[in-house]
This record gives structure tokens, sequence and C-alpha cells, in this order.
């Protein structure tokens, strides 16, 4: 008999009332033999047998998810699996039925969320300026000051600096990659998000950025010594910088588990000073020192150049992101144009010129 997961009995017994747990059994994926033996699953459920006020006997099964390389290596995928479960078991003819779901807590109690919705998230506030406001002066008055290129040089130096954190992990890198091609909020899911009939972007043209996309998810294959600590969306609308003239600043939703390739943060960020470049004739005159002061600080800071070998695949995602018509409705089919023949172009290259980009304003 295993051992009964500690809050096991006492949820039960809330569950039903007066009911006792008589033995616990880890059940194996597969009892078979040979061949088609099956060798693991996706969790480490058990077998429970319950005996109910009435002295009737009924057998449950305690599932909980384990970690793996199959999307499931963090905390909040197994959270996930867990409650798509919960909202889809009872809604299938002659399934077995899902009686509750929860979590467990430190001391080994279990608290159901049966009763849950949509989940909440509090926050602190961060006070200041948010760094598209700062991006969208410099477009209206086609100039960088001195404290612009010293904010652009500050988010470069922070980024080396948390890059800096290599983390070991093979699948995790892949997964990265995985992740940027074939996740809803990755390439695939932004093409998606396009529609039929988005002036700059005919469906043609989206199904041949995937498809040099997905040549780049092989490309990257044996570049895992990469994985780093990264920020996961570092573009200007989550970064706030202190009011006044300093480079201090707070940043705002980290995202897709603070892990990945480098190139995610630095094309995101930079990508955006070609994006407000675009906002009016001329803006490029004062966002174009910042993109280059960006990229020059950030390789020098790093010592990254590999970072120019593999940035085309998140460049291209970044500019379908914002040449999106759900996140930006009023971006001109111009502009678009330029973001996704940026995006082409480096997926064809070998390497990534960040000079590719003052091109497009010339």
């Amino acid at each position: 008999m295993a051992l009964v997961p500690e809050g096991l009995r006492e949820l039960l017994s809330w569950l039903e009332p007066g009911s006792q747990v008589v033995s616990a059994v880890p059940l194996a994926p597969d009892t078979g033999e040979g061949e088609t033996r099956k060798g693991g699953g996706y969790g480490a459920p058990l077998r429970v047998t319950v005996r109910d006020a009435r002295g009737a006997s009924r057998v449950l099964v305690f599932r909980t998810a384990t970690s793996n390389v199959f999307g499931h290596d963090r905390r909040a995928d197994r959270a996930e699996e867990m409650l798509l479960a919960w909202d889809t078991f009872n809604a299938v003819p002659d399934h077995v039925r899902a009686l509750d779901v929860g979590t467990i807590l430190p001391g080994g109690r279990l608290l159901s969320l049966r009763e849950g919705g949509e989940f909440y998230l509090l926050t602190t506030f961060a006070e200041g300026r948010m760094y598209a406001e700062d991006l969208r002066a410099v477009a209206e008055r086609r100039e960088a000051t001195r404290r612009d290129l010293a904010r652009a040089e500050a988010l470069a130096l922070w980024l080396s600096r948390l890059h800096a954190g290599k983390v070991a992990d093979p699948d995790g890198y892949r997964r990265a990659v995985r992740d940027l091609v074939g996740h809803g909020e990755g390439i695939f899911g932004m093409v998606d998000g396009y529609g039929p009939a988005v002036p700059g972007a005919p469906p043609e043209r989206l199904r041949r950025l995937e498809g040099l996309a997905l040549d780049w998810r092989w490309r990257l294959k044996g570049r895992e010594r990469r994985l780093s600590r990264t920020h996961g969306d570092f573009h200007p609308f989550n970064v706030v910088f202190e009011e006044g003239p300093g480079t201090g600043f707070t940043l705002l939703d980290a995202s897709r588990g603070g892990r990945g390739d480098p190139a995610d943060d630095v094309t995101c960020l930079s990508l955006n000073y070609v994006f407000f470049g675009l906002e009016r004739p001329g803006a490029w005159a004062g966002l174009e020192p910042l993109w280059r002061r960006f990229w020059q600080v950030y390789l020098e800071a790093s010592g990254d150049r590999e970072v120019l070998e593999v940035a085309a695949p998140w460049l291209a995602w970044r500019a379908l992101v914002i040449a999106s018509p759900r996140f930006y409705p009023a971006l001109p089919a111009a502009a678009r144009e330029a973001l996704l023949g940026l995006a082409e172009r480096a997926l064809r290259d070998e390497r990534f010129d960040p000079a590719a980009a003052e091109e497009l304003f010339r």
C-alpha cells in the first residue's frame, strides 16, 4: 500500500462525509507485456479504495502531474493540465467523472478549487512613466536627447547582466524554441490572428514567413547552451522609468517562465525602436540613434556576438506581434509592410545585420 498523501483523507471526508481510505496503490501506465507495453505517462496516479459511512467500497483515482519535456516542465503547465481535465472530463459522454480539482499546500493539505473560475494575481504598482511614452516623444520631436540615449544604454546593460545567468537545461531551450514557433502566443498563433485580408500581410506572405521560421527551428538545434535567464516580454509597454532625468526603471509582466534565448529580449525591445520610427515621417532621425546605441552597448557588454546568428526567428515573431491588426489596429499598411519585410530578410540571411533596419528609412 502506498503512503496516503497528507490531506487526502480530509478531502475525501469533506466530499463524502463519514468515508475512510482503505488503501492507496500506485497505478502503472500499462500492466501488459511485449513491444506495445507503455513505459510512462504524464502523471503519478494512485488507485484509492474508499469505504463510505454505510460500509460500501468505492474506487477513486488521485492524480498528480509530473514534470516532463512535453510541455509540462513548468508548474503553470501542470496546473493547466489539471484545470483543463476538470473543465472537460464531465462534458465527455461515458468518461470517468471528475470529482474535484485543487492544489497541494506546503503542509500537505489539499485546497479545493472546484468552485473557482478565472485566476487572479495581485502585484505592487510601478510608479513612473512608461517607456513607450518616451519613444513617442522622440518620434514627435525627431531627436534623441542625452537622457534618451542613457536610457537605451541602461536597458542594454540590464539585459546583458540578466542574460549572463545561464541555465543548463537543453530541454528547456528546445521548449523555448518550440514555443517561439508553435505556441498560441508564438509565430503560428500570431499568424492565425491576422485574418484573410490584412493590408501588407496577405495569407500567402504569412505562409511563406511561417515556412522560413519553421526552418529556423531546426537551425537552432545544437544551441542549447544559450539558454539564459530572460524577461520574455521586454517591450516599451513593460518598462516603467522613474520620473525625472534618471535611468532607474521597474519592469512589468515577465513571461514564458523567465528562461529562453537572449535574442528574445534583445529583438523584442530593439524592434520597437523601428516600430516607433515608422509612426510618422522623419521619426527615425530620433529613433535610429537609440537603435544603434542599444545594439552597440548590448553586444559589447554581453560579449554575445552569436546573438546575431540566432536573432532572425525571434525578430520575426516580434515583427508579427507589432504588425498585428489585433494589437495595433491603426497601424498603416506601409508600416506593416516594412516590419514584415525586415522579418523576411532576417529569416533569409545567415546572420542578422542591425544596419538592415536603417535601410527601411532610406
